[in-house]
């Protein structure tokens, strides 16, 4: 998901009543809530490196462990530092309690990311598998609206004095929870019947369109090609797969002698749904996940001259 979905999660959290359990509770939850995203930096490397180590080594079991220990650690220090200056905190800052909420907010982020079709790999670095639940696009304005109405509330009722100033918070979780499971179970609806209409398919996605919960793009693979469609939830209907159909391109010996080259190497790691397209002088893989005018970005260019054209 966008850090704005992750900073309204662990701002939820916190409103909800996690941030009265310590001192420094909300920077630790909104802190460890985006940590993962400490592999951003490989963008400073190009594209192909940040699909290289985006959702890898820091969002897998191993940074499970790590990344809270190392944020409880970090505002333990910070807490220290400031008390020598006069800090002077409502609430005692509490070791064990900071770990807890560090733990929860961190774990919170590659599930998030897992909820998309861009994936995460959980089990980094013992295994470079990918998981994908295809449930949320990723930046769902939906789940944006209600976090973010559930922060403001509560914070409005905690300066007003109210009584129960976390219970808008703790709503929203419950709605965006709610949300979750209805479009996870309509992603599965929308796989099984994409399979139901092409019963000799490879692999099937059941895609979250933006703005729309009660939609979903199919892809399917039949092997030498993709084909795309759609599915509604909403009234259900049948699955259209009237959409484009992409030839894969991957037999081809310019496809083959991509697959060897640095570059083609590392894309079809992280592709998912990868063809081929012969470009000018170069030879060009994409990913079927992101067809259309804005999915260049998922793609990457081979010269022929490190290869032959077909």
């Amino acid at each position: 998901m966008d850090n704005l979905t992750h900073t309204l999660v662990g701002a939820a959290l916190g409103e909800a009543g996690l941030k009265r359990r310590t001192a420094l509770a909300m920077p630790t939850l909104l802190i460890g809530a985006n940590l993962p995203d400490l592999d951003a930096a490989a963008y400073l490397w190009g594209g192909l490196a940040a699909l290289e180590w985006r959702r890898g080594w820091t969002h897998g079991v191993l940074a499970w462990l790590v990344l809270p220990l190392l944020l409880a650690g970090a505002m333990l220090g910070v807490a220290r530092i400031a008390e020598r200056r006069g800090w002077r905190p409502e609430r005692p800052v509490r070791p064990r309690q900071l770990l807890l909420l560090s733990a929860i907010a961190v774990w919170s982020h590659p599930f998030f990311d897992w909820l998309n079709t861009y994936g995460v790999r959980l089990l980094m670095p013992f295994s470079r598998r990918w998981f994908y639940g295809d449930t949320l696009f990723i930046v769902d304005p939906w789940l944006l609206l209600v976090l973010g109405l559930g922060v403001a509330l509560a914070r409005r009722r905690a300066g007003k004095g109210s009584s129960a100033p976390s219970r808008p918070a703790r709503l929203a979780l419950a709605a965006a929870a709610a949300y979750v499971a209805l479009n996870f179970a309509g992603t599965r609806l929308a796989r099984e019947a994409a399979g139901a209409a092409a019963p000799d398919a490879r692999r099937l996605l059941g895609g979250p369109v933006v703005l729309n919960p009660l939609r979903r793009e199919l892809l399917v693979d039949d092997g030498a090609a993709y084909r795309l469609g759609s599915y509604g939830l909403l009234p259900a209907t049948a699955p259209a797969l009237d959409g484009p159909v992409i030839a894969t391109g991957a037999d081809g010996p310019a496809a083959r002698l991509a697959r060897a080259t640095p570059e083609g190497s590392t894309f079809l790691r992280w592709a998912r749904y990868p063809y081929f397209r012969a470009e000018g002088d170069s030879l060009r893989i994409y990913d079927a996940r992101y067809f259309g005018p804005r999915g260049g970005w998922a793609s990457v260019a081979i010269p022929f001259g490190r290869g032959n054209r077909e």
